[in-house]
Protein backbone atom coordinates (compact mmCIF):
# COMPACT_ATOMS: atom_id res chain seq x y z
CA UNK A 1 0.00 0.00 0.00
CA UNK A 2 1.84 2.90 -1.19
CA UNK A 3 1.36 6.78 0.80
CA UNK A 4 1.79 10.45 -0.56
CA UNK A 5 2.53 12.66 2.34
CA UNK A 6 2.05 16.49 2.35
CA UNK A 7 2.69 18.40 5.18
CA UNK A 8 0.47 21.39 5.62
CA UNK A 9 1.47 22.56 8.45
CA UNK A 10 4.38 22.45 10.95
CA UNK A 11 4.47 24.40 14.04
CA UNK A 12 6.75 24.14 17.66
CA UNK A 13 4.49 24.26 20.44
CA UNK A 14 4.94 23.89 24.26
CA UNK A 15 3.73 20.46 24.05
CA UNK A 16 6.40 19.58 21.28
CA UNK A 17 6.31 19.53 17.60
CA UNK A 18 2.98 19.77 15.98
CA UNK A 19 2.75 18.62 12.75
CA UNK A 20 -0.68 18.76 10.66
CA UNK A 21 -0.26 16.77 7.36
CA UNK A 22 -2.72 15.10 4.45
CA UNK A 23 -1.67 11.30 2.79
CA UNK A 24 -3.03 10.27 -0.40
CA UNK A 25 -3.86 6.47 -0.13
CA UNK A 26 -4.30 4.86 -4.21
CA UNK A 27 -5.60 1.92 -3.16
CA UNK A 28 -8.31 3.53 -1.38
CA UNK A 29 -9.26 5.35 -4.68
CA UNK A 30 -7.23 8.57 -3.75
CA UNK A 31 -8.73 9.49 -0.58
CA UNK A 32 -7.59 12.36 1.08
CA UNK A 33 -6.61 11.23 4.72
CA UNK A 34 -5.91 14.51 7.59
CA UNK A 35 -3.72 13.76 10.29
CA UNK A 36 -2.68 15.29 13.49
CA UNK A 37 0.64 14.57 15.25
CA UNK A 38 1.87 16.20 18.32
CA UNK A 39 5.43 14.79 19.35
CA UNK A 40 5.58 11.59 19.05
CA UNK A 41 1.79 10.89 19.69
CA UNK A 42 -1.14 10.42 16.53
CA UNK A 43 -3.96 12.41 18.11
CA UNK A 44 -6.07 12.26 15.23
CA UNK A 45 -6.91 10.91 11.36
CA UNK A 46 -9.48 11.80 9.24
CA UNK A 47 -10.06 8.07 8.18
CA UNK A 48 -10.90 6.85 11.67
CA UNK A 49 -13.52 9.53 12.98
CA UNK A 50 -16.72 7.38 13.60
CA UNK A 51 -15.91 7.62 17.49
CA UNK A 52 -15.75 10.87 17.80
CA UNK A 53 -18.86 11.72 15.65
CA UNK A 54 -20.44 8.74 18.14
CA UNK A 55 -19.57 11.15 21.18
CA UNK A 56 -21.43 14.04 20.31
CA UNK A 57 -24.19 11.57 19.63
CA UNK A 58 -24.40 8.96 22.71
CA UNK A 59 -23.57 12.33 24.93
CA UNK A 60 -26.50 14.57 23.16
CA UNK A 61 -28.79 11.26 22.25
CA UNK A 62 -31.57 11.54 25.38
CA UNK A 63 -31.89 15.15 25.87
CA UNK A 64 -35.35 15.44 23.64
CA UNK A 65 -36.05 18.93 22.48
CA UNK A 66 -34.24 20.99 25.34
CA UNK A 67 -32.34 23.72 23.99
CA UNK A 68 -28.84 22.88 24.82
CA UNK A 69 -25.54 24.42 25.50
CA UNK A 70 -22.12 22.39 24.89
CA UNK A 71 -18.79 22.19 25.88
CA UNK A 72 -16.50 20.16 23.22
CA UNK A 73 -13.06 19.24 25.03
CA UNK A 74 -10.36 18.87 22.31
CA UNK A 75 -10.96 20.18 18.99
CA UNK A 76 -8.77 18.18 16.75
CA UNK A 77 -10.10 18.09 12.84
CA UNK A 78 -13.42 18.81 14.47
CA UNK A 79 -16.12 15.85 14.16
CA UNK A 80 -16.44 15.93 17.59
CA UNK A 81 -17.92 19.44 16.97
CA UNK A 82 -19.47 19.49 13.60
CA UNK A 83 -21.53 16.10 15.08
CA UNK A 84 -22.71 18.59 18.34
CA UNK A 85 -23.48 21.29 15.60
CA UNK A 86 -25.69 18.88 13.37
CA UNK A 87 -27.81 17.96 16.41
CA UNK A 88 -31.82 20.08 16.03
CA UNK A 89 -31.21 21.42 19.52
CA UNK A 90 -27.95 22.40 20.01
CA UNK A 91 -28.14 26.19 20.68
CA UNK A 92 -24.53 26.72 21.52
CA UNK A 93 -21.01 24.52 21.49
CA UNK A 94 -17.84 25.74 23.53
CA UNK A 95 -14.66 24.46 22.22
CA UNK A 96 -11.74 23.89 24.33
CA UNK A 97 -8.19 23.52 22.42
CA UNK A 98 -4.76 24.05 24.43
CA UNK A 99 -3.47 24.14 21.05
CA UNK A 100 -3.62 27.76 19.25
CA UNK A 101 -2.31 26.23 16.43
CA UNK A 102 -5.30 23.93 15.64
CA UNK A 103 -7.79 26.58 16.41
CA UNK A 104 -6.38 28.59 13.19
CA UNK A 105 -6.06 25.24 10.98
CA UNK A 106 -9.79 25.68 11.83
CA UNK A 107 -10.13 29.27 10.95
CA UNK A 108 -7.90 29.78 7.90
CA UNK A 109 -9.83 26.22 6.35
CA UNK A 110 -6.38 23.88 6.14
CA UNK A 111 -8.58 20.83 7.70
CA UNK A 112 -11.77 19.48 5.89
CA UNK A 113 -14.60 21.18 8.39
CA UNK A 114 -12.93 23.96 9.23
CA UNK A 115 -14.82 26.57 7.44
CA UNK A 116 -18.42 24.76 8.77
CA UNK A 117 -17.06 25.49 12.13
CA UNK A 118 -15.74 28.63 11.85
CA UNK A 119 -18.84 29.79 10.13
CA UNK A 120 -21.53 28.75 12.79
CA UNK A 121 -22.60 31.58 15.15
CA UNK A 122 -23.14 28.95 17.99
CA UNK A 123 -19.94 27.84 17.79
CA UNK A 124 -16.77 29.95 19.74
CA UNK A 125 -13.46 28.36 20.05
CA UNK A 126 -11.51 28.70 23.25
CA UNK A 127 -7.64 28.47 23.66
CA UNK A 128 -7.12 27.31 27.01
CA UNK A 129 -6.13 23.90 29.15
CA UNK A 130 -9.32 21.70 29.58
CA UNK A 131 -8.38 19.97 32.18
CA UNK A 132 -7.27 23.70 34.19
CA UNK A 133 -10.26 25.35 33.58
CA UNK A 134 -12.15 22.26 35.00
CA UNK A 135 -9.80 22.14 37.91
CA UNK A 136 -11.56 23.19 41.34
CA UNK A 137 -9.26 26.48 41.28
CA UNK A 138 -10.76 27.25 37.90
CA UNK A 139 -13.91 29.11 37.40
CA UNK A 140 -15.23 27.31 34.35
CA UNK A 141 -14.98 26.66 30.51
CA UNK A 142 -16.70 29.95 29.41
CA UNK A 143 -14.28 33.19 30.23
CA UNK A 144 -17.69 35.55 29.31
CA UNK A 145 -19.59 33.63 32.11
CA UNK A 146 -17.52 31.93 34.85
CA UNK A 147 -18.79 28.89 36.39
CA UNK A 148 -21.20 28.90 33.69
CA UNK A 149 -23.58 25.66 33.37
CA UNK A 150 -24.20 23.58 30.48
CA UNK A 151 -25.98 20.35 30.03
CA UNK A 152 -23.15 18.03 27.98
CA UNK A 153 -19.42 18.50 27.93
CA UNK A 154 -18.17 16.12 25.56
CA UNK A 155 -14.37 15.09 25.62
CA UNK A 156 -11.91 13.92 23.31
CA UNK A 157 -8.20 14.76 24.87
CA UNK A 158 -6.08 11.51 25.95
CA UNK A 159 -5.97 8.57 24.07
CA UNK A 160 -8.09 6.79 27.35
CA UNK A 161 -8.48 7.75 30.88
CA UNK A 162 -5.24 5.80 32.07
CA UNK A 163 -3.36 6.60 28.47
CA UNK A 164 -2.69 10.05 28.81
CA UNK A 165 -1.23 12.76 27.10
CA UNK A 166 -0.07 14.67 29.82
CA UNK A 167 0.26 13.10 33.22
CA UNK A 168 -1.14 16.35 34.93
CA UNK A 169 -4.57 15.22 33.45
CA UNK A 170 -4.75 12.38 36.04
CA UNK A 171 -6.44 14.15 38.48
CA UNK A 172 -9.38 15.01 36.40
CA UNK A 173 -9.97 11.62 36.36
CA UNK A 174 -10.16 10.38 39.77
CA UNK A 175 -13.44 10.71 41.58
CA UNK A 176 -12.95 14.49 43.27
CA UNK A 177 -12.08 16.13 39.78
CA UNK A 178 -15.17 13.95 38.12
CA UNK A 179 -17.47 15.33 41.26
CA UNK A 180 -16.39 18.81 40.45
CA UNK A 181 -16.74 18.51 36.78
CA UNK A 182 -20.85 17.87 37.59
CA UNK A 183 -20.70 21.67 39.11
CA UNK A 184 -20.72 22.88 35.68
CA UNK A 185 -23.53 20.54 34.66
CA UNK A 186 -27.04 21.27 34.33
CA UNK A 187 -29.54 18.99 36.07
CA UNK A 188 -29.78 15.91 33.89
CA UNK A 189 -26.33 16.21 32.16
CA UNK A 190 -23.88 14.59 30.66
CA UNK A 191 -20.47 13.84 30.54
CA UNK A 192 -19.21 12.14 27.67
CA UNK A 193 -15.74 10.30 27.14
CA UNK A 194 -14.02 8.77 24.11
CA UNK A 195 -11.42 6.56 24.48
CA UNK A 196 -9.33 4.69 22.61
CA UNK A 197 -9.17 1.60 25.03
CA UNK A 198 -11.55 -1.09 25.43
CA UNK A 199 -14.22 -0.51 28.25
CA UNK A 200 -12.44 -0.15 31.61
CA UNK A 201 -14.63 -1.62 34.57
CA UNK A 202 -12.61 0.27 37.10
CA UNK A 203 -13.09 3.98 35.35
CA UNK A 204 -16.63 3.01 35.03
CA UNK A 205 -17.01 1.52 38.61
CA UNK A 206 -15.54 5.47 39.51
CA UNK A 207 -18.13 7.41 37.01
CA UNK A 208 -21.14 5.39 38.63
CA UNK A 209 -19.41 6.53 42.10
CA UNK A 210 -19.54 10.26 41.25
CA UNK A 211 -23.31 9.99 38.41
CA UNK A 212 -26.33 8.80 38.58
CA UNK A 213 -26.25 6.97 36.07
CA UNK A 214 -22.58 5.76 33.78
CA UNK A 215 -22.31 3.42 30.68
CA UNK A 216 -19.75 2.24 28.48
CA UNK A 217 -20.44 1.99 24.76
CA UNK A 218 -18.46 0.20 22.16
CA UNK A 219 -18.55 1.64 18.70
CA UNK A 220 -17.25 -0.33 15.73
CA UNK A 221 -15.96 1.14 12.47
CA UNK A 222 -13.86 -0.77 9.11
CA UNK A 223 -10.35 0.00 8.89
CA UNK A 224 -9.54 -0.10 5.27
CA UNK A 225 -5.72 -0.33 6.02
CA UNK A 226 -5.73 -3.74 7.62
CA UNK A 227 -9.18 -4.63 6.02
CA UNK A 228 -10.10 -5.38 9.74
CA UNK A 229 -12.18 -3.74 12.20
CA UNK A 230 -11.44 -1.40 14.62
CA UNK A 231 -13.33 0.28 17.99
CA UNK A 232 -13.22 2.84 20.32
CA UNK A 233 -14.91 3.12 23.88
CA UNK A 234 -17.61 6.27 24.68
CA UNK A 235 -18.13 6.53 28.18
CA UNK A 236 -21.65 8.48 28.92
CA UNK A 237 -22.56 9.62 32.44
CA UNK A 238 -25.68 11.66 33.93
CA UNK A 239 -26.36 13.65 36.51
CA UNK A 240 -28.95 13.30 38.75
Amino acid sequence: MSFNFTELDYRQTDMGELILRRRRIPSLGDTDVFEVKLGDEFLMSSLFNAGEVALAELGLADFGSTPLDVVVGGLGLGYTTSAALDHPHVESVLVVDALADVIDWHQKGLVPLGEKLSADPRCRFINDDFFALANPSGQGFDPQAPNRCFHAILLDIDHSPRNLLNPSHGPFYEPAGLRHLTSYLHPGGVFALWSDDPPDDEFLATLASTFATAQAHVVTFPNPLTNGEAANTVYVARVA
